[in-house]
């Protein structure tokens, strides 16, 4: 089995039993996503049962191109079971995180693992090759994160420092590794059910949607160690090889040029470095065999590996009544003339930032806690301070230092008070709707849009008034789909070059051209691109979301392509502009496994995967008339950054490309239920309840999925 290890992991936690299962079974669903989507169908009965009940069953999978020199797939793992985070209801989801767990898992001889029941008390697990035992795990509860990984880094070494020799193994099966194990690991938030906790790997990778971490939890489960000193089978070394020479050659972007940028291999800062030029040292940092070194390390030690939301959710300048983007964009241009102002009392250099933003990051890694919750979260009680609702002796009345705002203070007390469920850290830990609900709030602060929670109770990320595909796969799925294949270019590209008084590099006509060819097979179709109110509920667009659900279920969520590398549509380093979607997924995909999937095949793959999951969902309760945005997304018009400067997409006005503002539209409602309908018709499903329909289920060779169906009373008709 080219590019697998043969062997799954399974953990039944009550009985303290460890057992296989054969990657064989389940190799035709291309891994990740869709062997954990499998499995849990196979394992899980009763799919209504609640994300704390010790029947539920969490999947950490890997792909065949885990462990290898696949760009961008070499190391991350796809995480799944029904999560305690959404509202009200706890879908089946999904999440995943890169760094080194992955590839060791599959140095060790596992291509997954799955976790059942309930430890009678608290256990970690420690693989290493094919030994594996749980473990008790008593003098590691109550730590955080950090302080178990060294822990049990120390346990497994027998005490060597970093880079000494470890036996790994058994007589039978035994190796020696300078590495220390890869460590999966919940903190205080994870122990105490916080809905919004997450799962950390490392310093700063995390599953972070779902509240993984709370499921882990409630099972006792504090960590998996694995370490592993075993290879993996590649069909082909020198195409693999080759491959990734090929990606280099004509994609990414020139070392020694690093001006010329926008494509493949690009992305090589974290969050707030995207915006700021940092005082201080450092240097890129990547996943196992990436090559993309998205992450940093810095000399002062704050701020490690983590990126993206986690650097700058706790921005000072993100605290303000602002969007954090607009004083981000702002104050890029005013770096250039040197500006400065103050801001919570501190005199700032634009450009420059304190150590609070960072210190906040640790802490969120250390206690476990989403930061993409806490970052709409805090928005929301700070709003709530302000309106002088929320405060010392307000009627939700809590102790949070609110003038101290911006501070390392402040979010220490918050972090705290969330994940030890301090006062009105309670409520937060159920996740802000929840504690909305709690406060008496909730409908009237999703009516207007103070709470910006759109689809599921779950964060804003994009909204759906702009990011239609975006906003319309996370009403449809589970989660919000978090997904960059298309804002990459199309939001960023012409919004990005307005702001700055510059024109696009690229027309919006050749810009789409580009995209629709490679959006197989509904290839060839340059209106799945137009984003405009007169297309938004459009067949096209029908089109352009079935397209995305099925190309990011398999080639992103199952092969496990990264986020930040796929979908490469556009290139600005080829001279055509054309980026390697379309043949590089499948090139190394078949490198290693010796198949011969093509790219629509991979595509048809992620459809069936899609229809599964949707199955699942329908198992627990989903009906179409459940889908619906919260109502501040029919009412509110998208603002974007303001008077600050509006973004803008590829559309077409008066019969001709541009690119148009989206600002101030939002979604029609009853014209959204005339497109479900067309999506419905377009994926095969009942357009009266959105449930699964037996012969496109047949097609797909999910025939005994509609047995199920049908069993329970839930097959569309």
């Amino acid at each position: 089995m080219n590019g697998y290890t043969g062997r799954i992991l399974r953990l039944n936690l009550t009985e303290r039993k460890v057992s296989a299962i054969n990657t064989s079974d389940y190799e035709h669903w291309g891994g990740g996503h869709g062997i954990g989507s499998a499995l849990f169908w196979d394992l899980v009965a009763d799919k209504t049962i609640n994300a704390f009940d010790p029947r539920n069953v969490v999947t950490m999978m890997t792909s065949p191109l885990t462990g290898t020199l696949a760009p961008g797939a070499a190391s991350r793992v796809e995480v799944q079971a029904i999560g305690p985070q959404s509202y009200p209801m706890e879908w089946f989801t999904r999440s995943n995180f890169g760094g080194r767990f992955g590839a060791m898992l599959k140095y060790a001889g596992w291509d997954g693992v799955v976790i059942e029941g309930r430890a009678n008390k608290p256990v970690w697990v420690d693989i290493r090759n094919g030994d594996v035992r749980i473990r008790d795990a008593s003098d590691l509860w109550g730590l955080d994160t950090w302080e178990t990984q060294k822990r049990i880094w120390q346990e497994v070494s027998g005490g060597r420092g970093y880079g000494g020799w470890v036996s790994v193994g058994s007589t039978e099966n035994v190796g020696e590794s300078t590495q220390r194990p890869a460590v999966a690991a919940i903190g205080p938030a994870g122990e105490n059910l916080c809905r919004v906790a997450s799962i950390i790997h490392d310093a700063g990778h995390a599953s972070g949607q779902g509240g993984f971490g709370a499921v882990w939890g409630s099972k006792n489960l504090k960590a998996i160690s694995v370490i592993g000193t075993g290879s993996i089978n590649i069909a082909d070394p020198n195409a693999l090889m080759e491959a990734r020479l090929w990606s280099k050659k004509y994609y990414a972007f020139e070392p020694d040029n690093p001006v010329k940028r926008g494509g493949f291999g690009t992305f090589g800062k974290n969050g707030l470095e995207l915006f700021w030029q940092r005082p201080r040292q450092s240097r890129p940092s990547a996943c196992m065999g990436c090559h993309a070194g998205c992450y940093s390390r810095y000399d002062t030690g704050l701020g490690n590996e983590s990126k993206c939301e986690t650097t700058f959710f706790y921005s000072p300048f993100d605290l303000r009544r602002h969007s954090g983007l607009a004083i981000r964009v702002i104050s890029s241009l005013l770096e250039r003339l040197g500006q400065e102002y103050t801001a919570f009392g501190l005199n700032w250099k634009v450009g420059k930032q304190t150590s609070a933003a960072y210190i906040a990051a640790d802490l969120l890694q250390k206690y476990g806690i989403n930061c993409f919750e806490l970052e709409q979260g805090l928005r929301y009680v700070r709003e709530l301070n302000r309106m002088g609702i929320l405060g010392p002796g307000k009627r939700i009345d809590c102790d949070l230092p609110f003038d101290k705002l911006g501070s390392t203070e402040f979010v220490e007390k918050l972090l705290q008070m969330i994940a030890y469920r301090q006062g009105i850290g309670d409520d937060m830990a159920e996740g802000f709707c929840r504690a909305a609900k709690r406060w008496g709030r909730l409908d009237e602060d999703l009516e207007t849009g103070l709470l910006a929670y759109p689809h599921w109770g779950l964060p804003h990320h994009r909204d759906p008034g702009a990011g239609i595909e975006w906003g319309y796969g996370s009403i449809l799925g589970d989660r919000d789909i978090n997904e960059h294949d298309f804002d990459m270019v199309l939001l960023w590209l012409p919004s990005t070059s307005k702001w700055l008084l510059k024109k696009p590099p690229i027309s919006a006509e050749a810009l789409t051209k580009i995209f629709a060819e490679k959006l197989m097979p509904y290839e060839g179709d340059p209106l799945m691109l137009d984003y405009s109110s007169e297309n938004m509920y459009s067949e096209h667009i029908a089109k352009l979301v079935a397209w995305h659900r099925h190309y990011t279920r398999f080639w992103k969520q199952s092969v496990l392509y990264c986020d930040l590398l796929f979908a490469d549509f556009y290139n600005e380093n080829t001279p055509d502009k054309r980026g390697l979607t379309g043949e590089g997924e499948p090139k190394f995909y078949n490198a290693v496994t010796g198949k011969s999937l093509s790219f629509v095949d991979g595509i048809q793959l992620g459809k069936k995967i899609w229809n599964l999951d949707n199955a699942i969902w329908t198992l627990q309760g989903r009906h179409r008339d459940m889908v619906h945005f919260a109502n501040y997304i029919y009412k509110v018009p998208f603002k974007g950054l303001g008077s600050l400067a509006k973004w803008y997409m590829p559309g077409r006005k008066d019969g001709k490309w541009a690119y148009i503002p989206l600002n101030g539209r939002c979604i029609d409602k009853a014209r959204f239920e005339e497109w479900k309908t067309k999506f419905y018709k377009l994926e095969g499903w009942d357009p009266n309840t959105g449930w699964p329909r037996r012969d496109p289920l047949e097609s797909l060779g999910l025939g005994y999925v509609a047995d199920e169906l049908e069993k329970r009373g839930r097959l569309g008709k």
